[in-house]
């Protein structure tokens, strides 16, 4: 049996505008990308499900990133799953897909059988955006309430960037005829953006757990219930999309809105883990520390969290002192 069959909008993300409500958003859809994250672990199914909801929140925010920018979003917590990191790399060039990486780091003896957002237990939230060499990079954080991890991200924009966010996900294992049990997602993302301007509100926020219907107002207020009444009728199947186009879908949910569309952007799964960045990592410890690390067959070996990458390194050629005038 084939994987499963590549469809048109499969990881795509498309933004789109309702004219007559002065909201945007985008519609995501994950299927290979979904799958070459979780393949790489043998994560339990709790943890599956918090890593596919980090996955399709870094796609739905990441899409407005520039050009090979990186946003990361990363949970740490007390809880059974103490991290869970993914990062979202724009496209090198115009019209190249983004590529997107996942990972959690998780205690199996303190899993219960509670939702999979109470396996995070007290922690935060946070958001980083790494514009390139040079520039400061960009965090705010948020504490982990809500009841999920989409809750944690619409509280951090209404808390941090005084914008009114709405997320509707929904990820599982799908199958069909003739094809493997594979990862499917979708979801959807409603952000009323500011007249003045088309961009997030700057400032550091006032610390308070500010809410959508705090700041918005009469024509806006009723505007944007509006459009969250009209979301609160998606269905999980349609959001997933299997046989739903994410135009289809926008036209189902929003025609009175008048949605409209811009370009659709590509994502793939993708690491940027390097034989070079993991000598560059090493290059912090000294010949002692180096013998430490070393393997019992003479070797310093890494394996990346992300992709599971595995590299195999003479340990005569990493190190502080592997990299000072004159070692080679």
């Amino acid at each position: 049996m084939t994987q499963g069959k590549q469809i048109t909008w499969d990881d795509s993300v498309l933004p789109f505008q309702l004219d007559h409500a002065d909201i945007r958003g985008r519609v995501a859809r994950l299927d290979g990308v979904l799958e070459g994250i979780l393949r790489q672990h043998d994560y339990p199914p709790k943890v599956e499900a918090l890593v596919a909801e980090m996955a399709l929140l870094t796609a739905l925010i990441g899409q407005t990133i520039k050009l090979r920018w990186k946003l990361s979003l990363q949970v740490q917590s007390k809880g059974a799953v103490r991290m869970i990191a993914t990062d979202y790399y724009g496209p090198e060039k115009e019209g190249e897909p983004a590529r997107i990486r996942a990972y959690a780091s998780y205690d199996p003896a303190r899993l219960t059988e509670e939702s999979a957002f109470e396996q995070v237990g007290e922690g935060y939230f946070a958001i980083m955006i790494d514009q390139g060499k040079g520039m400061t990079p960009y965090q705010g954080i948020t504490p982990l309430t809500g009841g999920s991890l989409a809750a944690c991200a619409e509280t951090y924009f209404a808390q941090s960037e005084q914008l009114p966010t709405r997320f509707s996900l929904s990820f599982g294992r799908s199958s069909g005829p003739d094809e493997a049990e594979h990862w499917r997602g979708g979801g959807v993302m409603l952000q009323h953006m500011p007249k003045a301007s088309p961009f997030a509100a700057k400032g550091e926020g006032s610390g308070e757990a500010l809410a959508a219907q705090d700041l918005l107002h009469d024509d806006e207020a009723e505007n944007w219930h509006r459009v969250n009444v009209l979301l609160d009728t998606v269905e999980e199947l349609e959001l997933i999309g299997p046989s739903v186009p994410p135009t289809d879908l926008l036209m189902r949910l929003f025609h009175e809105e008048q949605p409209r569309v811009f370009d659709a952007q590509a994502v793939r799964f993708g690491c940027s883990c390097s034989e070079d960045k993991v000598r560059q990592s090493l290059s912090i410890y000294s010949a002692r520390d180096i013998e430490k690390m070393t393997t019992d067959a003479g070797r310093v070996t890494a394996d990346c969290q992300f992709c599971g990458a595995h590299y195999d390194l003479d340990p005569a050629s990493v190190g502080f002192e592997a990299g000072a005038p004159g070692s080679e």
